[in-house]
């Protein structure tokens, strides 16, 4: 708070957890850092398991292929049932294309668990490419970009708990959108 009253943090409880999907630069990360940071400001304890993050410090040994996306998926699964004692919230911004990983999260993970799909087309998404990976793959240096090389699928979800059209409005509109959710879930 900002006029010096000390604010006792509220212990955790048993975190819900917000699994997102979506493909590259669709925007997965900046709300999830966003929200974060609004719901850190409700006194809540939070944890962001970005995807990009995960494989650079616990999971360099995995690649890309369908085998190692899906063991990726798990063990972050794995990482949030560890961890919810200590958070109210777990966020999950990552790319997560197999639909049957998203169901094994669902089934491992619930009660309290959501998927959120943030959608954008594969153009709006290449057109931003904040990663720099769609002109690899364009240039034939990047052989399996997840929902634009052939061989690398992204399964749309069919029924998400929360879609976010991430390319029709503002960064701060889609934390917004995805801070009402988060916010009205948590106990």
């Amino acid at each position: 708070m900002t006029d010096g009253t000390i604010v006792k943090r509220k212990p955790a409880g048993h975190a819900v957890v917000f699994w997102f999907t979506g493909l590259s630069g669709a925007g997965k990360t900046t709300i999830a850092e966003g929200v974060a940071r609004r719901v850190t400001e409700d006194d809540r304890r939070v944890l962001v398991l970005d995807g990009d993050d995960v494989r650079t410090r616990l999971h360099r040994n995995l690649g890309f292929t369908e085998t190692d996306i899906k063991e990726n998926n798990a063990l972050l699964m794995e990482l949030c049932r560890t961890r919810r004692a200590k958070y109210d919230a777990i966020l999950v911004p990552i790319i997560s294309p197999f639909a049957s990983s998203r169901q094994a999260a669902r089934e491992r993970l619930s009660p309290g668990f959501f998927e959120v799909y943030c959608y954008a087309e594969l153009a709006i998404v290449a057109a931003r490419d904040t990663k720099g990976l769609y002109a690899k793959a364009r240039r034939g240096d990047l052989e399996d970009l997840i929902g634009y090389s052939p061989g690398a699928p992204y399964e749309a979800p069919q029924a998400p708990d929360l879609t976010i059209s991430t390319a029709e409005m503002l960064p701060k509109d889609a934390v917004a959108e995805m801070y009402r959710f988060v916010a009205a879930r948590l106990p």
